[in-house]
Formats: C-alpha cells, structure tokens, sequence
C-alpha cells in the first residue's frame, strides 16, 4: 500500500470534514513551492509525534524532496523540539535567567542543507506546533528579513495547523 497525503484524508472520520478539505487546499498551494510545501508537511508531520501521520507523509514527500531536504525537515523538528522547550522555559523564568549561557548544541541550524528561507519556514511551522513564541517570532523575523512574505509564512502556519489537527483526529480514531 502507498502511503499519502490521500489515505490521510480517506481516513478522516465525518467530524473532521473540515481538515480533509484544508488538507487538500494546502496541498494544492500556490504560496509556497513544491520544497517549501512538503518540507512544511514533513517538519509539522514529525512535530505532531503521530506515527501514523509521519508515515504516510515521509513515504509521499520522498516523490518531493531531495535527501537533503527531508534530513533538515526532520532537522527542524528536532532542533526546534529542543529549543522551544527551552526557550519557552527561560521565558517563563523570567529576568532572573535572561543571561543564563544556553549551553546547547543546535549547529544544524547554520547547515541545514537546503535554502535557508525554506529551513525557516519549517522551524516556524514546528515552533508554531509546539507553542514557543519566542521561536515563532525569531524564525519569522529572520525569514523576512530574507524576504519572504507573510503570505508564505501563514501557509507554512496553516500547513502545521492542519496536520496537527489531522493527527489528533488520526489519534483520536486509533484510541476509540
């Protein structure tokens, strides 16, 4: 069996109607080009930790994406994992840990391995994920700065939202 982006959606239960078509829309977008998009599907696909859904993108996003670019999608949602726990903490500490030295390796993202406009696009899909202001708001002012514009960054955005929402209704399924 192939997995895909179309077994997602056949698989969606009636209550999420709404995902099925978004999830069609996105895919079909005209904002983002075809690294950018699957890219996106894939760092948000490995932020939503549902086996089920990274499976079924990673097999499809191969027919996208060089090596490189799944190793740096994948690289996102790692790095990010790791930086939005900390980055949320040192926020949520306050002043007191303003200065404190980070300490944490995070060279992948000088090296991504793609273009670095895409490699923001996918840290701000996972920051997006997993809820670190301070990571959405850096990633999106260091993609401006390379031009980009904000109607990438929203589809990026809607991207990680829906596929988050897919994989809670995919989970939701597995458990019921």
């Amino acid at each position: 069996k192939t997995m895909s982006i179309e077994n997602l959606k056949s698989a969606l239960p009636e209550y999420a109607k709404d995902q099925k078509l978004n999830l069609g829309a996105l895919t079909r977008t005209t904002e983002l080009n075809e690294e950018q998009l699957w890219g996106t599907l894939l760092a948000s696909a490995a932020a939503t930790r549902n086996d089920t859904v990274i499976s079924e993108i990673a097999e499809e996003a191969q027919e996208h994406l060089s090596e490189e670019a799944i190793n740096a999608a994948y690289g996102a949602a790692t790095v990010m994992a790791m930086n939005n726990v900390a980055y949320r903490a040192k926020s949520w500490l306050g002043d007191d840990y303003a200065q404190v030295k980070f300490g944490l390796r995070m060279n992948f993202i000088s090296k991504p391995g793609v273009e670095d406009a895409n490699f923001e696009l996918w840290n701000i899909a996972v920051s997006a994920i997993n809820g670190c202001e301070h990571c959405l708001g850096a990633h999106t002012q260091k993609i401006n700065d390379a031009g980009a514009t904000k109607e990438q960054v929203w589809e990026a955005i809607k991207v990680a939202s829906v596929i988050q929402a897919v994989a809670q209704a995919v989970q939701i399924e597995a458990a019921r």
